[in-house]
């Protein structure tokens, strides 16, 4: 791992290089522009940015109208609003009618810290996980966000694209970025560590430490949720026999349950989930909540040894 980035401000640069490429872009946002760093496009193009103020119900059908003139919409709020408060004109009028809009979500997970239960998104993964069309990605670091937003603008439907708030280290070696394929960061057949998201990092220095106890643990980047690759989680489920799955989302509906499914179904092995457990959020700085509940390092490096045999 090495220059961190945030993901926001990546956002914001590569829509403004989507938008001098290609005059069909369009970008909506709801009085966070210059959080979700929208602005920047705004700034270079303003006849193709609207801003809806605090009405993300509003702006999401919208998103939709101005789709089915063709145009490729970047709407874009913070996650626990785009998810949750627009939840039914995000199905009715964007998924059900599988519409060229990208969700662009910032601000999500338990790394919003400050902030607070209000603003911490923790469910979001799952309420877009049910929609039929929805194709989700949440990417592992700045280069990896450039990369989904380019993926986006270039494949037709809806995109539900989750980023967080903090700074976060560029994870090296990944490979490059395809659509629906995992990355495997490290090689091992001890345990699978999978993780998405800022987990990552956290997951990428608990394979460093185990490494350092004799454990070889692969660790797999899913960075796209929807389409999944079960390939590679049926390829780790075979070879290593465990299977630890980190998120920065409740244990319920996310990365985790969608992997329990497809081993459920094809290769039952035991998946260990490293997530939210039936909690709110709360008031507090990012890495002091990752420790609280526990999501850090430490506790993937203790959910592989435990189980290991």
């Amino acid at each position: 791992m090495s220059e961190q980035f945030y993901q926001r401000d990546v956002y914001g640069q590569t829509l403004v290089e989507l938008g001098a490429r290609d005059k069909n872009i369009v970008v909506l946002d709801a009085d966070l522009s210059s959080s979700t760093r929208t602005n920047l496009f705004a700034k270079q193009f303003p006849d193709r940015f609207f801003n809806f103020g605090v009405a993300e119900q509003n702006m999401m059908a919208t998103a939709a109208g101005i789709a089915s003139c063709g145009k490729t919409v970047f709407v874009s709020t913070f996650a626990v609003f785009a998810s949750g408060r627009a939840w039914d004109q995000v199905r009715v009028s964007i998924s059900y009618n599988n519409f060229n809009v990208k969700i662009v979500a910032t601000h999500a997970g338990i790394t919003v810290g400050p902030d607070g239960a209000s603003h911490q998104a923790l469910e979001d993964i799952a309420l877009m996980r049910v929609l039929p069309n929805m194709n989700i990605i949440v990417p592992c670091d700045g280069p990896q966000t450039a990369s989904a937003i380019m993926t986006a603008a270039n494949h037709p439907g809806p995109f539900y694209i989750r980023l967080g708030r903090p700074k976060i280290p560029t994870i090296e070696n990944k490979g490059e970025f395809k659509f629906g394929e995992a990355q495997t960061i490290t090689e091992g057949n001890d345990a699978t560590i999978i993780a998405c998201g800022v987990m990552v990092s956290e997951a990428f220095l608990a394979v460093k430490s185990l490494a350092q106890k004799g454990c070889k643990a692969r660790l797999i980047n899913m960075h796209c949720i929807r389409p999944l690759d079960n390939a590679a989680i049926l390829k780790a489920a075979k070879e290593t026999k465990l299977i630890v799955v980190c998120e920065e989302h409740n244990v319920i509906g996310g990365l985790a349950s969608s992997i329990d499914e497809i081993v459920a179904e094809n290769f039952p092995v035991k998946v260990m989930r490293i997530g939210i457990r039936n909690r709110f959020g709360q008031s507090g700085e990012p890495d002091d909540l990752l420790k609280e509940y526990h999501l850090s390092s430490l506790d993937i490096e203790k959910a592989v040894l435990s189980n290991i045999s």
